[in-house]
């Protein structure tokens, strides 16, 4: 009867947590702007078979290089293909990269980061050694080494980044679970009987949400960016297949530069304001799921 009691108390209360959370952060305008523009972006990559009667390989001899119209409403590459078309299936292979390399990051980091935490000694020495070595190589002479070796794809991508970023969310797994494990609640859970993976899963990690879920939102934006850089260097996503960063090599061209903004300034303003989008919306979550901010 006490553990049920118990258990409600614990179910109240993370109710009245989350709702409080929620309040705070419909206070945060800005978090609640980037939420907005961020599924709309979504939306428009999920979506883009309704949004454009092209593919992203039709090729218009009769229209190259021909600035917005209404046939098409971002105009046409060097090859006479639909700016538009290739802007919203790109933000398909972006937002995927982004999404998935770290939903891997995230894996990665919190299970080394919660070992070297909770079980210190040899494991978390030999756990942060590890991290040390590859945060001491500079991030992008590295994945550009491995890019070239392995060559460029998307899934390629996708295991470079991850295998490169997830260090920073494992020092911020394991200075948590450094604070947590000692708390008497943690204590009383292993006089209880519950073994180190039950401690690790059902107190510490509930308890450790929060600053993953807010690095995990801004690493989104930090794997976006690195897509971007590296398939406008042809170290990333492969043409024909569009992405934001590979369709930005266009802007390598003085011409283009000065005369066809169309084929530049659109996927460059589409990651700006997906970077900007997720970092308002990570702040807003900072502040919402912190204990200490007043409602």
């Amino acid at each position: 009867m006490s553990s049920n009691i118990c258990t409600n108390d614990q179910e109240n209360r993370s109710l009245s947590m989350g709702k409080m959370a929620f309040i705070k952060f419909k206070k945060n305008k800005l978090a609640i702007v980037g939420a907005v523009v961020l599924t709309l972006l979504v939306l428009f990559a999920v979506f883009a078979p309704l949004l454009s009667s092209y593919k992203i390989d039709d090729i218009d001899l009769y229209n190259i290089s021909v600035e917005p119209s209404a046939e098409h409403i971002l105009g046409t590459d060097e090859i006479g293909r639909d700016v538009f078309t290739r802007l919203i299936y790109g933000g398909r292979v972006s937002l995927g990269v982004g999404i998935f390399a770290t939903l891997i990051q995230v894996f990665i980091g919190t299970v080394l980061g919660a070992l070297a935490g909770y079980y210190g000694g040899i494991v978390d020495s030999v756990i942060m050694r590890i991290v040390d070595v590859i945060m001491c190589f500079p991030f992008f002479m590295i994945a550009v080494t491995i890019a070239a070796v392995i060559g460029p794809s998307v899934w390629n991508l996708i295991i470079i980044i991850a295998m490169l970023s997830w260090t920073s969310i494992a020092r911020i797994v394991r200075a948590e679970v450094l604070a947590l494990k000692e708390r008497e609640f943690i204590e009383a859970s292993r006089a209880l009987g519950m073994n180190n993976y039950e401690v690790i899963l059902k107190h510490i990690l509930p308890n450790i949400l929060s600053p993953i879920l807010v690095s995990a939102t801004l690493s989104i934006a930090n794997s976006i960016l690195t897509e971007s850089a590296l398939s406008f260097l042809g170290m990333g996503v492969r043409p024909p297949q569009p992405s934001w960063g590979n369709m930005l090599t266009a802007a390598q061209s003085m011409n283009t530069l000065k005369y066809e903004w169309w084929l530049w300034i659109p996927p460059g303003l589409m990651i700006f304001l997906t970077v900007l989008s997720i970092n308002f919306l990570g702040d807003g979550l900072r502040d919402a799921l912190d204990p200490k901010e007043k409602v």
